[in-house]
């Protein structure tokens, strides 16, 4: 099976994505289209509020789905600007479209030296092949 693996995220190993946009250092982040397919149905999402500091390749949350709990890693290290509140009523969304109203929440502040360690999409599709 093939799964949508955008160009323009970047993907740290443990299948979260981070769009980055270097210019005002933020990013956006949820989990990839492979994870949520390997998850199932999600049913509950938790993620920090906002003003909280994030470190890369730490634990900031949590997706729960009908087969399993899995822990959510931080892609970059940064402050939380804002989070998607439509998660709490709607999980599926993170079933439904991953990449776009399925997102988890936002960074400022974001330390741009954490980019580098990611995955571009191509080397993420090799990994979960």
């Amino acid at each position: 099976m093939s799964f949508d693996t955008p160009d323009d995220l970047r993907y740290p190993e443990t299948h979260e994505w981070a769009r980055i946009d270097t210019d005002d250092e933020t990013a956006r982040i949820g989990i990839s289209e492979f994870a949520q397919d390997e998850l199932g149905d999600i049913v509950f999402v938790e993620v920090p509020d906002t003003g909280e500091t994030l470190t890369q390749q730490k634990e900031f949350g949590v997706v729960e789905s009908i087969k399993a709990v899995s822990d959510l890693y931080a892609p970059l290290s940064g402050t939380v600007s804002a989070v998607n509140e439509e998660l709490f009523d709607a999980p599926e969304l993170v079933n439904d479209d991953p990449y776009g109203d399925g997102w988890m929440l936002e960074l400022e502040d974001i330390d741009t030296d954490n980019i580098e360690t990611l995955l571009t999409a191509k080397e993420y599709e090799e990994q979960i092949e």
